[in-house]
Formats: C-alpha cells, structure tokens, sequence
C-alpha cells in the first residue's frame, strides 16, 4: 500500500483487483449517478473558515454517539457483499473496526453472518462498538428474528434504512446482467427468509407499503436505540424526533436510491435545524477527506459513516487496508481541526463554514 497517501488513493487499485462486474456493483448508483457525484462534489463547494490563536493543543478526536464511545467522529457505514471484495469479508472490516476503536455498522446483506462479526471483532477489542442495519421486512417475524440474533450477538444500536420501500434501480448491474452472488456466496443474516435461492442480489423482501408504523412496530421489538437512515427532508427528521427515534443518519443511500436526490452534505442543515437537538443526527455520502469530515460537523452532525473507501481499502489490503483508510482520516481530520482552532469534535461549529459556488 505504499503511495496511497489519501483515501481517493485505493479506488483505482481496488478497480484494477476486483472482478469488473463487481467493481461496478460497488462503484455504482441509480440511473445516470447523478447523485453519487453530487455527494463528494458538494463538499468542494462549502468552505472553511478557520479560526486562530485559539491554544488548543493538539486536537482529542474521541467522541460519543448515542451515548457509545468511538476513537473518532468517522464510523464505518453498512456495505453489503465484503466478500466480494475480499476472501476474508467482513470478518476483515469488523477486526479493522475495533482496532480503530470505531463503530461498524453491521449491513444486513453481509456475506458474514452478524454473529460471526462481532466474534472477530471481540478478537481485537474486549467491548466493540457494533451496530447493525436493518431493512424492515413485510414478515415481522422475520425481522424480529433478525433483530433478536442481532441483540444477541450484542450489537448495541440498529439502524433502520428507511428510504428503501423498492430497491434502486442500478442500471451497470443490469447491463453486466448482475443479479445473483457468486456460487458459495450468501446474504448469511437472510437464510431463513427465502431458504429455497442462493442469495440473491435483491433478496431482501422490501414493500412501498413501509411506513411509521413499521418503526413502531420495531420499537415495540426492541429495547436497542434505534436511528433512520435515509432522512433527507426536514419535516421527516421532525416526524422521527416526535416518534421517538434514537438517531437519525442523513443519507442518499451513497446515490443508490433516487438518483437527482440531493446531496447528504446539501440536506444536513436543515435537518439539524429541524430536530433543534431532540436527537443526534449523522452523515453518510460522499466522505473523502477530514476537511469534509469537519464540514459534516459543522452543519451539526456528530459523526460522519464511510462506506466506498471502506470497501476499496479491504479490497487492496484487507484488515490492513480498512485500518489505512481509517487512519488516513483520522489522520486529516485532527489535521484540519488544529487548522480551525479545535480542540475537540464538539468544539467545531457552523461559523466555520461557507456555502460558496462550484470550484
């Protein structure tokens, strides 16, 4: 991994190691992927503006979120299909969580059973921080067996994708006619919902009939918190706050929904506004640098998930590839705190930003 000195660094590698089509299947979004690039392109268009002689020292990056520790505000966002990306899948991922000392957000697609994810990562670290994400499913049964294998497991938070009533349609995949995993491959937390396939790509059992009665349905399963992920518009951040949720991830699904959507980074404020501190809300989409990590902050996120670089790291080097994507960041975000006179996570604030014009 010499020579990759920024997280942009490991895409090009990871394209050349993985098999096109499952580069593709990574790499990709909806329809034209017009709001995959709008969520690393928006941060180019907030600007810093840093404060100075403030004495900070150098900066502290631990922080809590939901109350739960993590060595920095940078988690690892829920990524389906590690293995094929890397023979050791989200074993690897989960063992380069807990070294960091961050949360992994567990996906449901993993190709890694949940059970089998938090045994690794209690290889590195007594107590890991392990949350899992969860599509709710039209058989509630299922989802309240999922959910009690994931409390038993000891994840300690659940987050809900909310803005997926159908999947998005990913027109590489259909042109590389990617529809099933790879013989010997399966989505190890589904067996028991279609026993009867091998694992298929979309094989989650998804209904545009998805509502606020199934979060309610969900919160009567579990004492577990419980953050939406997929809020983009202020009213439905509002609508969490009122129902009860935990915590709320603003998030485009990395453009893989509704293409044209609006950029995580572009929707943030709002929905910091509209919550008014009723509940801590993150960012996932388009996180490529520590300064958009602390841009994330400043528009009053508590942290920011990473979800593409975590998978072109682990497909270049493995456990050792995710850890250098991970430090890398932390790395740049300490970098750009001392530069904005912060000491901490909790002392960056939105006067430290500017929303200006396309670079």
């Amino acid at each position: 991994m010499d020579g990759l000195l920024t997280v942009a660094d490991f895409e090009a590698p990871a394209a050349e190691a993985l098999d096109p089509v499952h580069y593709d299947y990574f790499a990709g979004g909806a329809r034209d992927e017009i709001t995959v690039r709008a969520n690393t392109s928006a941060f180019a268009r907030i600007r810093l503006r840093p404060r100075v002689l403030r004495g900070r020292g150098t900066p502290r990056l631990a922080t809590t979120v939901l109350g739960q520790p993590a060595s920095m505000p940078v988690l690892l966002a829920p990524t389906a299909f590690h293995r094929l990306a890397h023979p050791e899948a989200e074993r690897a991922t989960a063992r380069a969580a807990a070294r960091a000392g961050t949360v992994l957000v567990a996906a449901m697609l993993s190709t890694v059973a949940i059970e089998d994810i938090a045994a690794e990562a209690r290889k590195v670290a007594a107590d890991p921080v392990l949350w899992f994400q969860l599509y709710l499913q039209r058989d509630m049964g299922f989802t309240e067996a999922v959910v009690r294998r994931a409390e038993a497991a000891g994840v300690r938070a659940l987050v809900v994708t909310a803005d997926s009533p159908a999947l998005g349609h990913h027109e590489r995949n259909d042109r590389n006619g990617f529809h099933d995993l790879p013989p010997g491959m399966r989505c190890e937390n589904l067996r028991e919902l279609r026993a009867d396939e091998p694992g298929h790509v979309r094989q989650v059992d998804l209904s545009p009939d998805l509502s606020w009665a199934h979060v309610a349905r969900l919160r009567a399963l579990t004492d577990l918190p419980i953050l939406l992920k997929g809020v983009l518009h202020p009213e439905d951040a509002r609508i969490a706050a009122d129902e009860g949720v935990d915590g709320i991830v603003v998030s485009n699904h990395g453009g893989r929904q509704l293409d044209t959507a609006l950029a995580s980074v572009e929707a943030l404020p709002a929905v910091v506004d509209a919550v008014a501190g009723r509940l801590p809300v993150l960012l996932d989409g388009g996180i490529r640098r520590g300064t958009d990590v602390v841009k994330a902050l400043a528009y009053g996120a508590c942290a920011v998930a990473v979800g593409r670089p975590v998978v072109w790291g682990l497909t270049v080097g493995g456990e050792d590839g995710v850890t250098r994507v991970l430090d890398i960041l932390r790395d740049e975000t300490a970098h750009t705190l001392m530069l904005c006179g912060c000491g901490t996570p909790a002392e960056v604030s939105r006067d430290l930003v500017l929303a200006g014009p396309p670079c």
